[in-house]
């Protein structure tokens, strides 16, 4: 590949860097004791949430007890205060102000934020003993605080946040003067500001809270683990694997987006990290520039939609969905998964359509059933580790009682030193990331073998996570203290290993790149402190003024009761309001606003959609507007890099994206595809099905399978791939799968159904706002000996009365309450279920028709290779 000249290379690393430190960092550098003052607000941002993450506040402390000790509400101040302060003093006003220096209205105006964020825990006590009751310093302090917030939301990220806060403040202070339709009784600024500023139900609310507990921690665990050379890691191994491959180094771009997704909660960050490799790499091997930004774009933006972290949305969820953080990313891992492997098919299909080839690679390639030996020999040593692990730490537990964490402790640093010491036997370990072009690829064991420790803080992680059951707080916590281990060792270590000597001067390099690490991951968290404060004036705005019920109104007017138009809405809908947002905030704001939206309707229409599906669905959709255009800011960003054209890179990235716009749609209507209620072996066959329909989908959308598909077999793979999706379309199609009776013969039905059979009832109630509404609601049979023990159980108690049948008691807490039925309620029929062939049954039909379309399209593929002579042909031969 040809390289640039240096002076252009640093030029243009020089204005990606710049690009992604405007939308993630802040593009001001100052200069003299203003730098000092900047970055050692950073670092003590930093160390301040390590220190209320970790156990030393509650130890007690020789003399002095336990010391430094918050409550929620006094963290989610202090850390509004430090990223407000930052904002301003990082973040510049406009594009000519000065990016050396701090101006003094710049000063002034951050140590004023500060103060105004900080002014709930400067003044706590007093404002705990006038609850409800703001005065005039109160009020004065929150506007000014207010106004303070929406500018350094324009500087850290853009209008876009800004007008949609400022539209909602409005919107709660002119609700008499707003249109029939979306009206409201109003509120006075008073109430306004106590509820935006002094409680926690909008600035300092959820969202600020997730911020200030989980998500700094996962994102200085990142800046600390790419700083110390994982990132450049991951992207050397997925080249190294893959980039020998047809498209090879574009299969190799989607899965170090994939690794890096796991360190990265930005899609522009992702683009330039990934994208300065795999970009030239792409076009090297026959990519067009926007195809080859394109690839990247939705490689990265995938990266927002990867558990653990998922853009920090994975804890956002936690609170807003009511369940565990091991829920949350069991049901978002399928669907993830399946979008990385159609995109890799994406790109293996573009490669099959040109004809490209990949990157020459050192020494021999292995034979392809070698190469699957390896890999199931890989899964299988993994799987005997992993194995060891669990029980041997299972067993270390109670043979050690309290030294057990000294014991396992002891056992992860001779693990580290080894695969340090295994590591260093790769001659020319860079662990700097290189933005130099990569000419040839680099051998796999050398390059796996030379970063395996860094995968040790990742396996702390998710073991905390995942198998101790701590919070997410808590497990990264200590991912993030194994982290700053290794910053501050690894470097010796290797020098020492292979005896180098400078064993001090590497330790001094270490300890630098850990404090930068630490300022590094305080500057990512600018914009995302900045963007969940601003996002809590639109939470609160809404449980302040019941907005989410008049744009519920407001969307089934539009789509008529019709459900998949409507979810067509809330999609169209959630792609605008993430316009020009990060992840973290545009899941605020389209989950607060859309989510309930998707519920209630749903509920109307007949359809229970479970929460965590419909907040999946939103937040999807709230992410592809990092890709589209117009305001597609990740697809610029890759338009920087290939110098293709940034709207046209854009279109084909969403073209790219369908298979993951596609996806929330079939798991609303299937949610076995989050693995909801399902077993183990369930959810593999899950997989596998689901695989191969996201691929059949794939080829459609790309209009190639074996050859280029006529319209026909495009439609039709396109059916297919609807049927593998959701086979129970065409099963209810067939036999109904409920059989409505009228409410009086609930008792007599329950009869002869089991304890546990799940019946829907259609009720006639009110909304929270005293509407009337129809709507379904779901309830399962308790235990009993006949039909009335078993209703009665389940908490329900029905009455007849004029001809129609009311619900005359709920038990509290009982299964009846749960599912949304009230006291004087009006059921007007009741859906039981009927005897249903399984709907798997429809995959044989499917694969049938795929085998067809397969045998139609391999003929034509042989007949163009010329190795069935036609008719003519063989008569002249004759």
């Amino acid at each position: 590949m040809t390289s640039l000249p240096n002076s252009q290379s640093k030029i243009d690393d020089q204005k990606l860097q710049e690009m992604v430190a405007a939308n993630d960092t802040g593009a001001r550098i100052p200069e003299g004791w203003q730098g000092k003052l900047l970055l050692g607000t950073a670092l003590l941002w930093s160390l301040f949430q390590l220190w209320i993450a970790s156990p030393l506040p509650f130890y007690d402390w020789p003399m002095i007890g336990s010391f430094g000790v918050f409550n929620d509400t006094e963290v989610r101040a202090i850390h509004l205060g430090f990223a407000v302060f930052l904002a301003f003093t990082a973040y510049p006003a406009f594009s000519h102000s000065p990016r050396r220096r701090v101006p003094i209205s710049d000063m002034v105006l951050s140590a004023i934020a500060a103060f105004c964020a900080s002014y709930i825990f400067l003044f706590y006590d007093q404002l705990v003993g006038r609850p409800g009751l703001p005065n005039m310093q109160d009020l004065l302090v929150s506007v000014v605080g207010i106004l303070l917030l929406l500018e350094a939301a324009r500087r850290t990220l853009g209008p876009p946040l800004m007008i949609v806060a400022i539209i909602f403040l409005t919107y709660s202070l002119a609700g008499p003067y707003m249109p029939d339709i979306i009206a409201h009784k109003g509120v006075t600024l008073k109430q306004l500001i106590n509820h935006q500023w002094i409680t926690t139900e909008g600035v300092f609310g959820i969202a600020l809270g997730v911020s200030s507990s989980f998500v700094f921690l996962f994102v200085l665990f990142g800046a600390l683990l790419d700083k110390a050379g994982a990132g450049n890691y991951f992207i050397q191994v997925a080249f190294s694997l893959l980039g020998h491959m047809r498209g090879g180094p574009a299969k190799a771009a989607v899965v170090a987006s994939g690794l890096t997704g796991l360190i990265s909660g930005s899609s522009i960050a992702n683009v330039v990290t990934t994208g300065t490799f795999t970009i030239p790499m792409m076009k090297r091997v026959g990519f067009s520039a926007e195809k080859a930004g394109a690839v990247e774009v939705a490689s990265s933006v995938n990266g927002q939609i990867m558990p653990p972290v998922m853009g920090a949305a994975a804890f956002l969820m936690v609170e807003y969905v009511g369940i565990s953080y091991v829920d949350v990313i069991t049901h978002a891992f399928l669907p993830a998964l399946i979008s990385y492997i159609a995109l890799v098919y994406i790109v293996h299909l573009e490669a099959l359509k040109l004809d490209m080839q990949g990157l020459p690679r050192r020494g021999a390639i292995k034979p392809w059933h070698l190469r699957v030996t390896g890999l199931l020999t890989g899964f299988m040593v993994t799987a005997v580790i992993a194995a060891v692990v669990y029980y041997g730490i299972g067993w270390i537990k109670p043979a050690f009682g309290d030294y057990a964490g000294w014991v396992i402790c002891a056992l992860l640093t001779t693990t580290y030193l080894s695969l340090l010491r295994y590591a260093s036997l790769v001659p020319n370990l860079k662990l700097d990331s290189s933005h130099a072009p990569m000419i040839e690829l680099p051998e796999v064991g050398p390059t796996v073998k030379s970063g395996l420790h860094f995968l040790l803080p990742v396996v702390v992680l998710v073991w905390c996570l995942m198998v101790e059951r701590l919070s997410p707080g808590l497990s990264a916590f200590w991912a993030t203290v194994l982290m700053i281990v290794i910053l501050l060792t690894q470097r010796p270590l290797m020098a020492y290993f292979r005896q180098e000597g400078g064993l001090f001067a590497q330790l001094k390099k270490g300890a630098n790149e850990l404090v930068d690490g630490l300022i590094v991951g305080a500057r990512n968290m600018i914009g995302i402190g900045i963007a969940t404060a601003t996002a809590g004036i639109i939470v609160g705005a809404v449980s302040q003024t019941g907005v989410g019920s008049v744009l519920a109104d407001l969307v089934e007017m539009l789509s008529m009761g019709n459900l998949l138009l409507m979810l067509i809405l809330t999609a169209i809908l959630s792609l605008i309001l993430g316009m020009g947002l990060p992840t973290t905030a545009n899941y605020i704001v389209v989950s607060s606003l859309l989510a309930p939206v998707v519920v209630t309707l749903g509920q109307e229409s007949g359809l229970i959609v479970p929460l965590i599906a419909v907040h999946l669905f939103v937040f999807y959709f709230g992410i592809m507007a990092d890709v589209t255009p117009p305001v597609g800011l990740a697809s610029f960003a890759a338009a920087a890099v290939s110098g293709g054209d940034p709207i046209r890179t854009g279109f084909v990235a969403f073209g790219y994206s369908l298979r993951t716009a596609v996806l929330p749609f079939f798991f609303i209507f299937n949610t076995d595809l989050l693995l909801i209620d399902v077993t183990w072996l369930e959810g593999i066959a899950i997989f596998i099905i689901a695989t191969i329909a996201i691929l059949i989908f794939t080829a459609s959308t790309q209009g190639f399978l074996l050859v280029r598909s006529r319209w026909y077999e495009s439609a039709t793979l396109m059916l297919i791939a609807f049927s593998l999706f959701r086979p129970g379309f065409w099963m209810d199609q067939m036999v109904p799968p409920y059989q409505q009776i009228a409410p009086t013969q609930l008792v007599q039905a329950a009869d002869s159904m089991p304890a546990g059979t799940a019946l829907r009832f259609w009720v006639e109630g009110e909304d929270d706002v005293g509407n009337e509404r129809l709507f379904m609601a779901n309830l399962q049979l308790g235990e009993g000996t006949d039909g009335a023990s078993r209703v009665d159980s389940a908490g329900l108690a029905l009455l007849t009365s004029k001809g129609k049948t009311v619900v005359d008691y709920v038990g509290f807490d009982s299964p009846a309450q749960k599912a949304g039925l009230e006291f004087d309620q009006i059921i007007t029929a009741v859906d039981v279920p009927q005897v249903q062939p399984a709907k798997q049954w429809i995959y044989i039909p499917a694969l049938v028709l795929f085998a067809l379309i397969i045998l139609l399209q391999r003929r034509r593929k042989t007949l163009s290779a010329g190795l069935i002579a036609d008719p003519v042909t063989r008569s002249i031969n004759a």
